[in-house]
């Protein structure tokens, strides 16, 4: 078995639609980055990458790469589950914290993990998803964006 961990932090950009886990939250401001700025899925690809001991995002993915610019995430971690599947390792299990202030997760969450599990190619049931605040603290908690922390366990296939 073989463990990683991903984190990932984006500012909000009000012009976006928010994209968690492949799924779009309606009514709240969407986050900054070169693809979908996903940060659930970013800190998932990331902790695989790590658990496969195949470098991180910013190496394969680099904001200087225009085929990677406004992409889903969602296919991002495809590619990433391409890489570690190359390397003979499956998904034990995936567990995601998502930091924000609002809106609400709770709603999506049997939808994000859905998305999260299709584009990963594994029951759902491996595929777990929290969300929590600051409690008004640091950058989050004022609402100036949204971060994630991922945990993968990969196994032998």
């Amino acid at each position: 078995m073989r463990a990683g961990i991903g984190f990932d932090v984006h500012a909000f950009d009000p012009s976006r639609p928010l994209v968690l886990g492949g799924v779009a939250i309606p009514d709240a401001p969407g986050l900054s980055g070169h693809s979908d700025a996903d940060v659930l899925c970013h800190a998932i690809a990331d902790a695989l990458l790590g658990a496969a001991a195949l470098g991180d995002i910013g190496e394969h993915f680099p904001d200087t790469d225009d085929r990677w610019k406004n992409a889903s995430s969602l296919d991002i971690l495809r590619d990433v589950m391409s890489k570690v599947s190359g390397r003979g390792y499956a998904i034990g299990s995936i567990d995601a914290t998502v930091l924000i202030e609002a809106p609400k997760l709770a709603p999506y969450r049997s939808e994000i993990r859905a998305a999260l599990s299709g584009a990963l190619g594994v029951d759902a049931e491996r595929v777990n998803v929290k969300a929590t605040t600051t409690e008004g603290l640091g950058p989050v908690g004022r609402g100036e964006g949204a971060a994630c922390m991922a945990v993968a366990l990969l196994m032998d296939a």
